[in-house]
């Protein structure tokens, strides 16, 4: 009776969209690898579109066994699968397998598995628990330092080997700002990020003299009694001190083709056959799509592989190449439905940690999706973020579908959690 009552409560729209969304991905990626080889055998598992077809077969049991388990054994044990999770990370720099110079795969045999695509539901699931568990105030230092830690502990581990799925972390900054944590956490974010741009287009000095005026500006235009001018002096020293690191940092920290990419991106490097290569073939796909596209299984720059990495980072020049700009315009809308979807969701359950697990679910989705199509539109640098359930990989696509139906079984059980 219980089960039943799961499955009569189960939020059927975001399952809908979940369903048309693997779909078209797989879809996707059989178009994009089918140029690859002759055989047209969709159970082919030497194929990218085989191995997919193989992992969304398995994705749906893994669906069943997530809804099987009651919604309290996430809250209850959401601190053991945190630390299993920061195992598992740690555990990559013993036994991981480089797969295109980052050792971030645990291999078994043919077989391999990422632990930063589960990694995102268990930190979810911790930062739901702490700010559920504790009566805190976000606002006291000492509760958000340790809050950070949450998010930033397994970034750290991360990073070493891939810094874009690090990044992906950073979007739970929001799921904070949402419970309380002070916006200037955010402001500083990204005043960081347009001031280190800036500093890489300009001299550091002239951004300084920027920044001065800006500062100069703020403060002659406040109130009296809210002018403080030391506090306006040590934001403008913090901020120079920063601006004339960024060249170290930049030369120095960054590796060569995490540098290459904001070059180009930049405009300081024209390297259409090298670095730049992805990103303007995928421009030129996306572009030669029009209004309705060319048809499935006729893109001319998906057919003769011009796109490298196609079936997985820039799985979306497909889209926009066959079904052409509405139809980009299609499943932009199915993305952004099933993000409002969740955060709608979200706003109406009854336990804080199912609410706040619901907006880290929303913000990693978003985050994930935002980044994916302004890399492949040439807006921002590669960096390898894939699109949820439509780019290849099974570690990906059953992180996503963990990482969602956990959410969802909280709210089909929201009934019960008075």
């Amino acid at each position: 009776m219980k089960n039943q009552s799961v499955t009569n409560n189960l939020d059927w729209m975001s399952v809908f969209i979940y369903i048309v969304l693997v779909i078209l991905g797989w879809l996707n990626i059989y178009s994009s690898s089918l140029s690859l080889s002759d055989d047209n055998y969709i159970l082919d598992l030497s194929q990218f579109y085989g191995k997919q077809l193989f992992s969304i077969a398995l994705a749906i049991p893994l669906i069943f066994i997530v809804l099987s388990v009651e919604g309290k054994f996430y809250e209850k044990f959401a601190g053991v699968i945190y630390i299993i999770g920061l195992l598992s990370l740690a555990g990559l720099f013993v036994f991981g397998k480089t797969v295109k110079g980052q050792a971030n795969w645990y291999s078994f045999g043919s077989f391999g598995l990422q632990p930063s695509e589960f990694v995102k539901a268990a930190t979810s699931l911790a930062l739901a628990k702490y700010l559920s568990d504790v009566q805190i105030n976000l606002k006291d230092t000492n509760r958000q330092m340790q809050a950070l830690a949450i998010i930033f502990v397994p970034v750290i581990l991360i990073a070493v080997h891939d810094p874009g799925s690090a990044l992906i972390f950073m979007s739970l900054f929001f799921v904070l700002y949402r419970e309380g944590l002070p916006p200037w956490y955010l402001w500083t974010g990204f005043i960081a990020i347009i001031l280190f741009v800036m500093a890489l287009i300009f001299k550091p000095w002239a951004v300084v003299l920027i920044a001065a005026a800006v500062i100069g500006l703020v403060y002659f235009r406040s109130r009296i009694v809210d002018r403080n001018i030391i506090a306006s002096a040590i934001v403008l020293v913090m901020i120079t001190g920063f601006v004339f690191s960024v060249d170290y940092v930049f030369e120095s920290v960054f590796k060569q083709h995490h540098r290459d990419r904001f070059n180009i991106l930049l405009g300081k490097e024209v390297d259409m056959k090298g670095i730049g290569y992805n990103t303007n073939q995928s421009e030129i796909a996306i572009g030669s799509g029009g209004w309705f596209g060319k048809g499935f299984l006729e893109g001319t720059q998906t057919k003769g592989g011009f796109v490298p990495e196609q079936h997985t980072d820039y799985i979306f020049t497909t889209v926009g190449e066959e079904w052409g700009f509405l139809g980009s315009l299609a499943v932009i809308g199915l993305f952004v439905g099933l993000i409002f979807r969740i955060i709608y969701l979200a706003e109406r359950q009854k336990t804080k940690f199912s609410r706040v697990y619901g907006y880290c679910v929303a913000c990693i989705l978003f985050i994930h999706f935002f980044v994916n199509i302004a890399m492949v539109a040439g807006i921002f640098p590669t960096i390898g973020v894939p699109l949820p359930f439509f780019s290849y990989g099974g570690s990906g696509l059953w992180g996503f579908t963990i990482l969602l139906f956990i959410f969802l079984k909280m709210d089909a059980n929201k009934v019960n959690e008075w």
